[in-house]
């Protein structure tokens, strides 16, 4: 059996496990089986299908985009340290929400979807600015570009977001508590709204997946191999910014997701991308639920941001990745 297939096998079952303890583990314990138990207590049905599961769902999703984006920017990046927020992504979609919520922006034929849509906005915007001015500074648009401009994207925003932050007034527990992140209270509606963008930034990665193992040997290598890079790197580029614009824009900031998951997949299960990136979707989905589960039974009745949680689990995973990586001289 290929290290690949088992890799499969015991990520699925990871994602299973996940729904299954996200669904029925919380405040009031409800069986699996009331998810296709016609005859199952109104209550507990409502509370699985209205509650827990668009929960267990949206969670799903954007641990998936979080982590697939990350998988493949690291190797477009050939940086083991690169992930959805290198290009400063991340920081443009807070800055869409922030301003949001700052201002009180309600557009009325978008209702509760302003806040999300908003930051979708400021993501693509921030994402079509690192790439433009990537483009002046270096025609060829090399990696190295791409990071210190997003670097300098990032910290411009983050500053921006600072400035509004300490600029506010009773706004600054709901901006502190969004840029936390959360998947709370989301609802079903949320989760049409976010599939459509994670489909599409997902294929679009899916169908780099072969170049993205050509682009690991160099560019001029993928390109003696027929690999259009500047195109497949664009393609790259926007689909993980998509999928990460769209995380963001439904549940807020969530760290080290897109950072440790990919790491761990390469390091169990090999750096072929055709199943790093698969996997990496399975795994973030997983990793994320079981995040989601802690941060709402773990002191409750009070629920944790889940950014708080990904930041301790995340943080220490990655340290020990980072120490044997530099100890074999891989970084």
């Amino acid at each position: 059996m290929s290290k690949a297939l088992i890799g499969y096998i015991l990520s699925i079952a990871a994602l299973l496990v996940a729904i299954w303890l996200g669904v029925s583990v919380g405040s009031v314990k409800v069986p699996i089986s009331t998810l296709w138990d016609t005859g199952a207590d109104a209550i507990a049905s409502n509370i699985v299908w209205k509650i827990r599961m668009p929960r267990v769902v949206l969670a799903g999703l954007v641990g998936a985009s979080l982590a697939i984006a990350g998988a493949a920017f690291q190797g477009l990046l050939k940086n083991p340290l690169a992930d959805p927020y290198t290009l400063g992504v991340s920081s443009g979609a807070s800055v869409g929400a922030v301003t949001t919520l700052f201002f009180g922006i309600s557009v009325p034929f978008l209702g509760i979807f302003t806040l999300p849509v908003f930051s979708m906005i400021g993501a693509i915007v921030t994402m079509f600015l690192v790439i433009s001015f990537a483009k002046l500074v270096d025609r060829a648009m090399k990696m190295e570009t791409i990071i210190l401009t997003g670097i300098i994207f990032s910290s411009f925003l983050g500053s921006v977001i600072s400035l509004m932050i300490a600029l506010t007034g009773e706004e600054l527990r709901q901006i502190i508590s969004w840029l936390l992140g959360s998947v709370s209270m989301r609802g079903w509606s949320f989760v049409q709204m976010a599939l459509p963008f994670i489909f599409i930034g997902t294929l679009l990665l899916w169908l780099n997946r072969r170049e993205l193992n050509a682009m690991l040997f160099g560019e001029e290598r993928a390109q003696h191999l027929g690999v259009n890079v500047k195109k497949r790197k664009m393609m790259i580029l926007i689909g993980g910014s998509m999928l990460t614009g769209t995380a963001v824009a439904v549940s807020g900031t969530i760290g080290f997701v897109g950072l440790v998951v990919p790491h761990m997949t390469r390091l169990l299960f090999g750096s072929d991308n055709r199943h790093v990136l698969p996997l990496s979707f399975i795994n973030g989905a997983a990793l994320l639920i079981i995040c989601d589960l802690v941060s709402r039974t773990i002191i409750a009745p009070t629920e944790l941001p889940i950014g708080v949680i990904t930041a301790f689990i995340g943080a220490p995973v990655f340290a020990f990745i980072f120490f044997r990586q530099r100890k074999k001289g891989g970084i």
